[in-house]
């Protein structure tokens, strides 16, 4: 009998794209800007400790005086900031003024266009760009880029606020996007990244030897618990959601490894998350503690190598490399690939040289 498809739903691969904001103004006049649900496990902590960990660019001492102005509540009622979050709780932050709405306002930002046609286009990202306008972003993303080179499409919808996006890249990685110019092709899109019929590869270095040359790596991934701006691995199914991530080992350099990840789930983070799980965190990706040192030894002189390899490549060590899709409209099934950026590039090549100069040794 064959295995009955999941119904399809577009917000699912695009839930990510944008942190949800509550737009809804109270009878008092109180607009409510940011809302949590605890989760089950969630340990016994101060909301404002609970709420940095969750907003991002918020310090604690704005987060204090939203607490001290009866801004912030749980379960309806403003708390003070010693106020301890359980399981279960809805924390919010209430303002007298409306949320800010995210206008798109089109830039003249250069992109590198891979492929164009009346229906999408692919575009090699690089890396520092964000994607999408949001907080402490609101200018010079990869949507406002979009929005200006588009401004003249009949039927891009320049209002939309995730115009075209259909699935999306972290900041500080490079690599393959594919956007939609129509709501037909957007939509056919989204139900390719939905169903795990496109086809993505990426390049990574990451920490240490890996002992397998090609595996499977299996886990639900959900936010963390205690720091909300990180995803985790649940050991527990009924957490998070499922994630799987093939990878093969292209080339060992010594202290850290060359692989290939392919994906069949787009969760948030997930090489970086599922790489990190199996011990082997990327190169320099801070959020995860790769910008340490986590393999090699404790002499000076390579300490000095380590930090010059993070100042040739200041993120983490990702690529979107290749991309295939069925196009929405010819139905051909389109591949693409694009080079290594520079910064990885050299950074490959300085572990080459340190790893043969040791050998000579």
């Amino acid at each position: 009998m064959e295995k009955e498809k999941p119904e399809f739903d577009e917000s699912e691969e695009l839930e990510e794209l944008i942190e949800e904001e509550g737009t809804t103004g109270s009878n008092n006049e109180l607009y409510e800007h940011y809302r949590f649900v605890a989760d089950a496990g969630q340990n016994l902590l101060r909301v404002d400790k609970f709420l940095v960990n969750r907003i991002e660019n918020a310090s604690r001492n704005k987060i204090q005086d939203a607490a001290a102005a009866g801004s912030v509540l749980a379960n309806g009622q403003p708390v003070k900031v010693n106020y301890k979050v359980k399981p279960g709780d809805v924390i919010t932050i209430e303002m007298t003024w409306p949320p800010r709405e995210i206008e798109i306002i089109p830039e003249d930002i250069p992109l590198n266009i891979v492929y164009e046609d009346d229906a999408l286009i692919v575009i090699n990202k690089n890396p520092g760009m964000v994607v999408h306008p949001g907080f402490g972003n609101y200018t010079g993303t990869l949507v406002n880029a979009l929005a200006w080179h588009l401004k003249d499409h009949p039927l891009f919808q320049g209002n939309d606020p995730r115009p075209g996006l259909v699935h999306r890249i972290d900041k500080d990685t490079s690599g393959l996007l594919v956007i939609a110019k129509t709501e037909e092709a957007k939509t056919h899109l989204a139900r390719q990244f939905f169903f795990k019929t496109t086809e993505r590869t990426y390049q990574a270095i990451v920490w240490g030897s890996m002992k397998e040359d090609e595996g499977t790596i299996t886990g639900n991934i959900g936010r963390s618990v205690r720091d909300r701006k990180q995803m985790t691995v649940f050991a527990d199914e009924s957490q998070g959601k499922p994630a799987v991530t093939h990878f093969k080992v292209l080339e060992r350099l010594g202290y850290v490894t060359l692989v290939q990840c392919n994906l069949e789930t787009g969760r948030t983070h997930q090489i970086r998350v599922h790489l990190k799980h199996i011990g082997h965190t990327l190169f320099n990706d801070e959020r995860y503690g790769g910008n340490q040192i986590l393999k090699g030894t404790t002499f000076t002189k390579y300490k000095q190598f380590v930090k010059n390899c993070f100042a040739l490549l200041p993120r983490q060590a990702l690529h979107a490399k290749t991309l295939g899709f069925e196009h929405p409209t010819s139905g051909e099934f389109m591949q693409f690939d694009s080079a290594l950026p520079d910064d990885m590039v050299q950074t490959i090549e300085k572990w080459r040289n340190y790893i043969a100069g040791r050998e000579e040794d």
